[in-house]
């Protein structure tokens, strides 16, 4: 895909940014609404007025500050430009500022470091892919680099910055996924093998309904089979967030027809549509689950955004706080896992996100849907790809060592948009 007069699409990204005020650029009301705006405007507002001085919200966790820059970023606010520049600056400051020499984004205890890590590592993807900042170029090389380091043996991530026999759950799996295909978006390569073991461990989370699997003479299980089922926290546990984590991974990675994606959507829109609770003040289910929630949803794209996006969008904008003071008003508690400023920061910015996710403003939501030759009935922007989308560049995107210790190549040739191609790497065995 090409951005405006052949720009590539993450510079054309910056261009939208700074020749004009952010504006809606969804496809109509069914994506976004008046509503929606006056919730986002309202929930940028209470970010900007409780951000401290340091740039961060009363948290030193690294990935939470990072989703305030993503709540600026994902409503078209540039760093150190326009209305929250300096919001938007000072959150990515907070966050370049904590990084260690080693690349690790991390500064609270040493169990958060791969979710900041991971989340941060993302965050700062979509900054450089709309500013080009060298500062966060470089340090992006190393965050990229201690991803594919510490890669768990069985593909996996452990919660602890440190490479293991065995990675330890999804979670933490889906963070980095995002890191990685983000930095791929805006010029970073990344060592197939990386992504192939994570594709494996990832799909290995997926647990059918009703396991129809034949065994093998030796007593193991067959190839997996398409039956109904949903990704899980650690092979067992499931819940609505691992669903939709399951999904994005397996997007962000290229394999877009997945039998596990289809199922475990069917379990995402059922939760949206039957079991979406919607307390007052509070974003619905919570914030981490509606963060994946909606990146499933756009993701996949097709019928799937177009029926449940508008029912997640408007469960959003009815829980926010309209009444209170300054630090009351506009803002919606996080639901789980964080309580007091950190977690209304957190469900104010899960919430912007969402209800900017139809803008298209960041680089990793750029991706338009290329309809397969003959079309498919109810198809729509997102980012589900039959065939590859392609770009066209000359810029070289930075200097230095890239995450697999190879320099960063200049983009001046067509290069595939899906993540990687099927010959590029298998991902363990066919879906």
């Amino acid at each position: 895909m090409t951005g405006k007069a052949g720009i590539p699409a993450a510079l054309a990204a910056t261009a939208a940014f700074a020749l004009a005020p952010p504006t809606a650029r969804g496809q109509g009301e069914w994506e976004i609404t008046p509503a929606s705006e006056k919730a986002a405007r309202l929930g940028l507002e209470w970010l900007a007025a409780n951000q401290g001085r340091e740039g961060n919200w009363q948290s030193n966790d690294l990935g939470l500050v990072a989703t305030g820059a993503l709540a600026f970023l994902s409503a078209g606010h540039l760093p150190g430009r326009g209305k929250y520049g300096q919001n938007v600056q000072r959150a990515l400051d907070y966050v370049v500022a904590g990084a260690k020499e080693s690349g690790l984004i991390n500064v609270g205890n040493n169990r958060r470091d791969m979710y900041n890590h991971g989340l941060a590592t993302f965050v700062l993807t979509q900054a450089y892919g709309v500013s080009r900042d060298e500062r966060v170029g470089k340090l992006l090389d190393k965050a990229l680099r201690l991803i594919a380091n510490v890669q768990c043996a069985d593909g996996g991530w452990d919660y602890e910055a440190s490479r293991q026999r065995h990675g330890h759950d999804l979670s933490l799996a889906v963070m980095q996924a995002k890191a990685l295909r983000g930095a791929m978006d805006v010029g970073f390569e990344i060592d197939p093998r990386t992504v192939a073991m994570a594709i494996r461990s990832v799909r290995e989370h997926y647990k059918p309904f009703h396991d129809r699997r034949k065994r093998r003479g030796d007593g193991a299980p067959a190839a997996p089979a398409d039956v109904p089922g949903q990704f899980t926290y650690d092979g067992s546990r499931a819940t609505t967030a691992m669903a939709a984590a399951g999904v994005v991974c397996l997007q962000e990675f290229g394999k877009y027809d997945d039998f596990r994606i289809r199922h475990s959507m069917d379990v995402v829109i059922e939760a949206i549509e039957r079991k979406m609770p919607t307390r007052p003040g509070t974003i619905p289910f919570d914030a981490y689950t509606t963060y994946y929630v909606a990146q499933a949803l756009y993701q996949v794209g097709g019928a799937s955004w177009r029926r449940a996006y508008p029912r997640l969008r408007d469960g959003v904008v009815k829980t926010q706080r309209l009444e209170g003071d300054r630090q009351q008003k506009g803002s919606w508690e996080a639901g789980a896992h964080v309580s007091g400023v950190p977690g209304r920061m957190w469900g104010t910015a899960t919430a912007v996100f969402v209800l900017s996710i139809p803008n298209r403003y960041l680089p990793i939501l750029q991706q338009g849907y290329v309809e397969p030759k003959g079309g498919r009935p109810g198809a729509t922007t997102g980012m589900n790809r039959e065939q590859p989308i392609t770009i066209t560049s000359t810029i070289t995107i930075t200097t230095g060592q890239s995450a697999t210790g190879l320099r960063t190549r200049t983009r001046d040739r067509d290069r595939d948009r899906s993540f990687l191609s099927p010959s590029a790497v298998s991902g363990g065995e066919s879906p």
